[in-house]
C-alpha cells in the first residue's frame, strides 16, 4: 500500500476503477503517512479525518456499485488554506484571519466533491498569498523536496510540499503572480495555472481579484487535465496522440533571461535542445511589451491587495511577517488614477503580445531564473530576501500579466522547470502540448 503514495493521481483512479485499490484503504494510508510525517505540522494546517473517511467510504460503496462520478473518484487530495472548506478553519495563512471558519464549501471544492475527490485536509501557505517564496514565519513554512535548509516557494507551499512528500496524490492551489508554478517548480511537480476567469474564485480568500486563478500542483499532465476537470465540473480534455514533430516555440528573450543562475539556465538550455530533438521548432523572441508591463505589476497588484486588505492590516499591524506587512503597504502610494491607467495600459500590451505570439503553439521560458533560496538566510539577510523574493515569481509573472494559461514541467534537474505559456482560455490546447513535450522529456 505504501507503493500507492507514489502514484499519479490517475493511475490511482484507475486503480480504484480496476477495482484493484480500495478507496478506503488509499485514504486510510495517507491518513496514516500525514499523521505520522516529521513535517506533517509544517505542511498541513489541518487535516480533515472525518471527512476524507467518510467521503473515501462512498467514494468505495460507488465503485462496487459501478456507478463510480469520474476518473478521480476516491482519489485523496489537499486544499491550499485560502479555499473555503465548511466548519473547517481556512485563515490564508494569517494570523489576520485566525478562528476563520466558513459556512460552505468553495465553488471549486463543491465541484471536486461532487467529482468523487477525498479532501485530505488544508495546506499551509504565505500569508495572504502575497509571497513566491513560500516562507511563513507567523504560522509555518513547508519544506522544500530538495534542500532541507530552503523555502519551498509560494503562496501553495504546503501544496507542493503534500504531494512532493507523498502525503496527497494532487494538492489544489492558487496563482496570482507564479504562486502554483514557483512551488511546483521548485518540488519538481507539474502546476497549471489556469486563465483568470477560467475556474470559479467563489468561496477562496482573495490576494489581487483582477489576477487570481485556481490551479493544480500534480505529478503529471494527465493528473493536471483531469483535476482542471474536476475542478470546474467539466470534461478533461484528451491528451492521446500528441508529439512535438512540427510544433512552432517561441522562446521568450526580453527580462526572463535576465540575471539567471547557472542551474536553471543550464537545465534550461538542455531542455530547449531536446525539445528541439524531439521535433520542435524554436524560435528566440524578444517581445519589448513585456518590458513594459513588468513594472505595472508594481501598481496592479500592490494596490489590489493593499486595497482589499488595509483595513484589516493596519488594525494589527504586528501580526503580519514586516516583509509581507511593508509589500502590501506599498500599493497605499498610487492612486486611483495610477491603478486605472495601469489596467488600461496593460489591456493594450496583451492585445500587442496576442499579435507577436500568434504564429507559435506556445511561448517557452525558464519558470524561475533562481533555486530555492536559504530560509534562515531570509530572515536574517534584507537585502537577499529582497532580491530572492522579486527574482522567484518574474518570469511566472509574465503569464498573469498577460493573462494567459500557463504550466510548468520539471526538466530533470531538481528545482528547476520549464514554462510553456499558452493562450488565455486554451487550457485544452496547452495541456496537449505539454503533455507532448513530457513524454519527449521523459
Amino acid at each position: 500500500m505504501q507503493g500507492w503514495l507514489r502514484m499519479s493521481a490517475a493511475d490511482l483512479g484507475r486503480g480504484i476503477g480496476a477495482g484493484e485499490i480500495d478507496a478506503v484503504a488509499l485514504t486510510e494510508t495517507y491518513l496514516a503517512a500525514i499523521d505520522g510525517h516529521e513535517h506533517a505540522a509544517r505542511i498541513y494546517s489541518v487535516v480533515t479525518h472525518d471527512r476524507a473517511r467518510a467521503e473515501a467510504r462512498a467514494a468505495a460503496e460507488r465503485a462496487q456499485a459501478g456507478q463510480r462520478r469520474g476518473p478521480l473518484d476516491g482519489v485523496p487530495i489537499s486544499w491550499k488554506d485560502l479555499v473555503d472548506s465548511a466548519g473547517v478553519a481556512t485563515e490564508a495563512g494569517s494570523q489576520l484571519l485566525a478562528g476563520r471558519v466558513p459556512a460552505r464549501d468553495a465553488t471549486v471544492l463543491r465541484n471536486a466533491t461532487a467529482a468523487g475527490l477525498v479532501c485530505l485536509g488544508k495546506t499551509h501557505m504565505s500569508e495572504l498569498a502575497f509571497s513566491g517564496l513560500g516562507l511563513n514565519p507567523m504560522t509555518a513554512t513547508p519544506p522544500c523536496i530538495n534542500d532541507a535548509a530552503a523555502v519551498p516557494g509560494g503562496s501553495s507551499s504546503g501544496a507542493a510540499a503534500s504531494v512532493a512528500f507523498d502525503l496527497a496524490a494532487c494538492g489544489i492551489g492558487s496563482d496570482t503572480g507564479g504562486s502554483v508554478r514557483i512551488p511546483s517548480a521548485w518540488n519538481d511537480l507539474v502546476g497549471l495555472k489556469t486563465t483568470s476567469g477560467r475556474l470559479s474564485v467563489e468561496g477562496t480568500v482573495p490576494l489581487a481579484a483582477k489576477f487570481d486563478t485556481i490551479g493544480p500542483l500534480c505529478r503529471t499532465v494527465e493528473d493536471a487535465a483531469l483535476m482542471l476537470a474536476a475542478l470546474e465540473g467539466g470534461a478533461a480534455p484528451d491528451l492521446r496522440g500528441v508529439a512535438l514533430q512540427g510544433m512552432r516555440f517561441a522562446a521568450l528573450q526580453t527580462v526572463v533571461m535576465d540575471d539567471m543562475r547557472e542551474a536553471p539556465l543550464a537545465a534550461y538550455n538542455d531542455v530547449v535542445q531536446r525539445l528541439r530533438d524531439a521535433g520542435a521548432h524554436i524560435t528566440p523572441l524578444e517581445a519589448p511589451e513585456i518590458a513594459e508591463a513588468m513594472p505595472l505589476s508594481g501598481i496592479l497588484f500592490t494596490a489590489e491587495a493593499y486595497g482589499t486588505w488595509g483595513k484589516m492590516i493596519e488594525a494589527a499591524p504586528d501580526k503580519m511577517f514586516s516583509a509581507i506587512r511593508d509589500r502590501f503597504r506599498s500599493g497605499a502610494e498610487f492612486s486611483a488614477a495610477d491603478y486605472v491607467a495601469a489596467c488600461q495600459r496593460l489591456d493594450e500590451l496583451r492585445t500587442e503580445w496576442a499579435a507577436r505570439v500568434a504564429g507559435f503553439d506556445a511561448v517557452i521560458m525558464p519558470t524561475a531564473p533562481i533555486l530555492p533560496p536559504d530560509a534562515k538566510r531570509l530572515m536574517e539577510d534584507d537585502a537577499y530576501y529582497m532580491t530572492e523574493n522579486l527574482l522567484a515569481l518574474r518570469n511566472t509573472r509574465v503569464g498573469n500579466l498577460m493573462g494567459l494559461s500557463a504550466v510548468t514541467l520539471p526538466t530533470g534537474v531538481p528545482s528547476c522547470g520549464i514554462m510553456f505559456c499558452g493562450t488565455p482560455f486554451g487550457e485544452e490546447r496547452l495541456l496537449r502540448i505539454a503533455q507532448a513535450a513530457e513524454i519527449a522529456l521523459g
